[in-house]
C-alpha cells in the first residue's frame, strides 16, 4: 500500500502528463458549478484556489473581479498550464496539505473537485483555515459518495480502477463536519449532479487496456440499487454514461 507521500508524488506526476486533457474538458472548464463559487468570493481581494489544475475555478475569480488571485497545484505542469491559460493568475506549486502562506494571508480561498485525491482531508481543510483571515470565504466542490455502503463501495473502486491516483469520494456528511471542526461556519450547501460520457470520463486519464476492462467488468457488476443512484445509460450492451455527485459549500472562517 503506497504512503500518503508516494500517493502524492504519483498524482502530481499523473496531473502534470494530462495537464492540456484537463484544460480542454467539458466537466472542468465550465458550468453552473463554476460560476456558483467564483460568485460566492467575487467580493474577495486576495484569493486563493488550492489544486488548481488546469486553472478553471482561478480563472473564474479573476473574471469575478478579484484582485488578486494565486493557483497553487502539486504539479507544476498543472501550474504553469494555469498561469498560462488564464493571464494576470500568480502560481505556486506546493502540497494542498502543506501550503506555503502566513495565515491569515486569504480573504478567500476554493477548492473545486480536487480534494478527492487528498490522502488527509482534514490536514487540508486546517490549512485552508490557517491561511483565510478572519471572515474570510471558502468555497469548495468535490466529488460525493452515497451515504449507502454499497454504493459508496462502488463508486469509490470504479474511481480507484479508472485513476489509481483517486483517493477517497467523501459522503457530505464528512465534509460538513470537518469543516466545523476546523472553525467553519457552513452557510450554504448542495448537491448538484453532472452526466458523464463515460468514454470522455475514461480519456481523460488515458487508462490504458487492461484498466478499461477492469472499469467495465466493475459496471457489469454494479449492485442494483446504481442504476437508480447514479442514472446508468447503455449502447450496444456497454455502459455510456452516468450521473456524478458533487457537494458545493460555502463556509465563512
Amino acid at each position: 500500500m503506497p504512503d500518503a507521500s508516494d500517493r502524492k508524488r504519483s498524482a502530481a506526476s499523473h496531473f502534470g502528463e494530462h495537464a492540456a486533457a484537463y484544460l480542454d474538458s467539458d466537466v472542468h472548464r465550465a458550468g453552473e458549478d463554476l460560476d456558483r463559487l467564483a460568485d460566492w468570493c467575487a467580493s474577495a481581494e486576495r484569493a486563493l484556489d488550492v489544486a488548481t489544475g488546469a486553472g478553471h475555478a482561478a480563472g473564474a475569480l479573476l473574471d469575478a473581479g478579484v484582485d488578486r488571485v494565486v493557483a497553487t497545484d502539486a504539479a507544476p505542469a498543472m501550474v504553469a498550464t494555469a498561469t498560462a491559460a488564464f493571464p494576470g493568475l500568480e502560481g505556486a506549486v506546493c502540497d494542498a496539505e502543506r501550503l506555503p502562506f502566513a495565515a491569515a494571508s486569504f480573504d478567500a480561498a476554493t477548492c473545486r473537485i480536487a480534494a478527492h485525491h487528498f490522502p488527509e482531508p482534514t490536514a487540508f481543510i486546517d490549512e485552508v483555515a490557517r491561511v483565510l483571515e478572519p471572515g474570510g470565504t471558502f468555497a469548495f466542490e468535490d466529488n460525493v459518495a452515497p451515504a449507502d455502503d454499497a454504493l459508496d463501495d462502488f463508486l469509490n473502486r470504479i474511481e480507484r480502477l479508472r485513476d489509481p491516483t483517486h483517493v477517497r469520494s467523501h459522503a457530505v456528511a464528512d465534509w460538513v463536519g470537518w469543516l466545523g471542526a476546523a472553525g467553519f461556519d457552513v452557510e450554504t450547501t448542495r448537491v448538484i449532479t453532472k452526466r458523464l460520457d463515460y468514454d470522455e470520463w475514461i480519456a481523460n486519464v488515458d487508462a490504458p487496456a487492461d484498466r478499461r476492462d477492469r472499469v467495465a467488468a466493475a459496471f457489469a457488476d454494479a449492485p442494483p440499487a446504481a442504476a437508480e443512484a447514479f442514472d446508468l445509460t447503455h449502447e450496444d450492451g456497454t455502459i455510456a454514461s452516468f450521473v456524478n455527485h458533487k457537494l458545493l459549500v460555502r463556509a465563512t472562517r
